[in-house]
């Protein structure tokens, strides 16, 4: 006789149903699991048989087969213990509850401990879409499982208490979503950061409109700390972007334990050592990389130059598209990366030039090799490209008190929400990302405006891109300034924002 448990799987941000069929018969003793398991699915067979032994289970003497359906998908990771051990129990009769409405994910430990696993929130979300009525999980995940309304969603911490729970002796009750209070982080605060009062400019406007940022300056002027204290000014995240975030991190295994939904924008810093692979995600099970890890967030490059150039090629698609694809033999893997990219660096190797008071101790020929580690074609991906100069001794030890974050925040808040009603009947959700077809309904221009953008593309010699790039920053600093039309003022600040290309350095 055939008996059947209901799992689910994951496919890049996609998840599908499994089916797990026992099946018992005679022959020599033998447990064999079918369906295109890999190592750690195979591995589960002396996980189950030993967690079945130690709590009093009888394991079958007989052979024992399992499939995992549909066999053509491959099965990866030690999340099927626990159907494999409800279908084996089963199978034997020891246990005999209908649970056809229900799924089961966990990995077992070899004294029938659940441990947690990655992805429960889009696996309790596809188990509600497909119509099943319960899911178990370890209880360290249950939180996150709760989130999704219209499952019930049971935290299970050993065999014995899901077996009770089957059998009705003693009753699991469903997880009740705890969402923790948010607060934000007031160690971090641009009132901490002295002078500096183009750069913080320059972030406002960044943040006003999703816009990526450039900080080239000398050792010391602040361009990490400033970057550091973007994500507070950032617009708090909406429900679907919760939603969204939280999967891509439940996937990769970076949520906290016992976690339910990330509520504060990522920041993510990776070191300039990173792979491809860990910037973009792959590998072989692929898995979501630093880029969408930061999506709805923020990706800070330190030291810009210093990754490899291969590395930072990867950043070309997805600053276009806002997702990454991972192709693999067995189908290709997409996951979202709609991220703000702020890049620091220094103006040269040694860190000095143009520098007011130190002299620059690098030839010409190293300013350009070093330059030149950033491709064009990125850097014309990068809206706003901003100088930060050291800070004078009068700004640090000045008594008068900086902007807080607060305060800026909430004129970002309100040039987001102009772009939020612009953009309502739209897939584009902010000024960084308008499409070329929306241009000229969207980024009108007086005529002055005109002329003056007109003057500057043929003087500096700007790409197209960058003149997109122009104008999608004047659409945002008139918001900021309630303008429904970009004025030769907008275009100004706008330029301002693109002069600090390569070529600065090397006049």
């Amino acid at each position: 006789m055939v008996v059947k448990c209901n799992s689910l799987g994951l496919f890049g941000l996609s998840t599908y149903a499994i089916e797990i069929e026992a099946d018992l018969s005679r022959g020599m003793a033998a447990f064999d699991i079918v369906g295109l398991p890999d190592t750690a699915v195979k591995e589960s067979r002396d996980r189950v048989r030993s967690a079945m032994k130690n709590c009093g289970f009888e394991f079958p003497n007989s052979r024992l087969i399992l499939n995992l359906a549909p066999a053509d998908i491959k099965k990866e990771g030690p999340l099927y213990d626990l159907p494999i051990l409800i279908a084996v129990l089963k199978a034997t009769r020891q246990i005999t509850a209908n649970t056809d409405d229900s799924a089961f994910i966990g990995e077992l430990s070899l004294s029938g401990e659940l441990r947690s696993v990655n992805g429960v929130l889009p696996m309790a979300i596809a188990a509600r879409e497909q119509g099943l009525k319960k899911l178990y999980v370890p209880a360290s995940n249950a939180n996150e499982g709760a989130v999704v309304s219209g499952i019930e969603v049971y935290p299970v911490n050993n065999i014995f208490e899901l077996i009770d729970h089957l059998a009705g002796r003693n009753r699991i009750e469903p997880a009740v979503f705890s969402a923790a209070e948010v607060t934000r982080d007031t160690s971090l605060d641009f009132s901490q950061v002295k002078g500096q009062a183009e750069a913080k400019r320059a972030l406002e406007v960044a943040a006003a409109g999703g816009h990526n940022v450039l900080l080239i300056g000398s050792p010391g002027a602040g361009k990490s700390m400033l970057a550091k204290r973007v994500v507070t000014i950032l617009p708090e995240m909406t429900f679907e972007e919760t939603i969204e975030t939280t999967k891509i991190h439940s996937i990769a295994g970076t949520l906290q334990k016992g976690s339910g939904l990330i509520t504060v924008r990522p920041f993510r810093a990776p070191h300039h050592t990173i792979t491809r692979v860990g910037l973009s995600g792959g590998g072989t099970n692929p898995k979501p990389g630093e880029i969408s890890l930061a999506h709805n967030g923020v990706l800070f490059l330190d030291e810009l130059p210093e990754f490899p150039r291969n590395v930072l090629e990867v950043l070309r698609q997805p600053l276009e598209d806002g997702s990454v694809s991972i192709s693999r033999a067995h189908g290709t893997y997409t996951y979202p990366s709609s991220f703000m990219l702020i890049a620091a660096m220094n103006p040269c190797p040694c860190g000095y030039f143009n520098h007011p008071k130190k002299t620059c101790s690098c030839s010409d020929t190293a300013v350009h090799k070093y330059l030149n580690r950033v491709s064009g074609p990125l850097l014309d991906r990068i809206d706003i490209h901003i100088e930060v100069p050291p800070v004078e001794y009068d700004d640090l030890t000045s008594k008068t008190g900086e902007e807080k974050s607060a305060d800026i925040r909430r004129r970002v808040d309100a040039a987001r929400g102009i772009q939020t009603e612009r953009f309502k009947n739209s897939v584009t959700k902010c000024n960084a990302h308008i499409e070329p077809a929306e241009f000229e309904q969207i980024c009108v221009m007086d005529d002055k405006a005109d002329r003056m953008l007109k003057a500057a593309f043929d003087k500096l010699g700007m790409t197209a891109r960058a003149y997109d790039r122009i104008m999608k920053v004047a659409r945002t600093i008139a918001d900021l300034d309630g303008s429904e039309i970009i004025r030769a003022v907008h275009i100004s600040e706008a330029i301002q924002y693109r002069s600090l290309d390569r070529k600065y350095w090397h006049d």
